[in-house]
């Protein structure tokens, strides 16, 4: 089973690439985030004739996340992080697909640090902290993912004393993601692939998509006992290189089936 997200950086914008991209690639499941558009402005017949189910929480120019599932159903769980009832931006949505329990987000970026969004992105980490613990209490097996707009350590981001200030790297930040592997998440991409340079996103500026001048914030975090089923993770970076594309690029897993 092939599971993927995506910071589309705009649905409508990029969905000639996402499209292709699902074709070439067909994940089964699949996690979008920045949709950037309103529910009734998400190409949801486009999605469905690529073949894809879907379900999304969607907001006007900003945000906004989605799940896919391939020739599946989608149950949806809930569709906003618990802790925060005045908080309406859209940045996170569960649902149950094929025995899976799938969760979704996109993380406030954070800049400039300090400040207020700062402090937002902090507040949205100890609402997910709480979220997080309680879905390894469920014993379900669970993927966490989407743009965490976290490096987590120096060996995921390009020349690293460039970013000892900015939000997505201040080690309050990296010290939450820690925790979350401390509690028993499993980081898949360094699971597999412990040492080696891996990004995700590239700026759109200064041509660092051909210079590798990435960072890695997108991630799989998966529950334990799921880890034993990650067979492969990569990132599929060719598509940063496609026309018109987002400055992210997918990022996926291979599961075994439950035996």
């Amino acid at each position: 089973m092939k599971i993927a997200t995506y910071n589309v950086n705009g649905i409508n914008a990029r969905l000639p690439v996402l499209l292709k991209w699902l074709k070439e690639e067909a994940p089964d499941v699949v996690c979008l985030q920045e949709l950037k558009a309103p529910a009734e402005k998400i190409p949801e017949e486009a999605i469905y004739e690529g073949g894809y189910n879907a379900i999304w929480h969607g907001q006007k120019r900003w945000n906004g996340v989605a799940i896919l599932a391939k020739d599946m159903q989608i149950e949806e769980l809930r569709r906003v992080l618990p802790g925060d009832p005045e908080d309406e931006q859209s940045r996170y949505i569960e649902a149950k697909v094929n025995g899976l329990h799938i969760c979704c987000l996109y993380l406030p970026n954070g800049n400039p640090a300090p400040g207020p969004k700062f402090d937002y992105k902090m507040l949205w980490l100890d609402r997910l902290k709480k979220r997080a613990a309680e879905l390894l209490e469920s014993k379900d097996p669970v993927v966490l993912t989407g743009d965490f707009n976290i490096i987590p350590s120096e060996n995921d981001v390009y020349k690293p004393e460039r970013w000892v200030e900015d939000a997505l790297f201040r080690p309050e930040v990296r010290a939450v993601y820690s925790e979350l592997l401390e509690s028993g998440w499993t980081d898949a991409i360094r699971k597999l692939h412990p040492t080696e340079t891996i990004y995700t996103f590239w700026d759109y500026f200064r041509n660092a998509f051909v210079r590798n001048a990435g960072l890695r914030i997108d991630h799989f975090l998966l529950s334990p006992g799921l880890e034993k089923r990650l067979k492969k993770a990569g990132v599929s970076a060719d598509v940063r290189g496609w026309e018109k594309t987002s400055d992210h690029a997918p990022v996926w897993i291979k599961l075994d089936h439950k035996k």
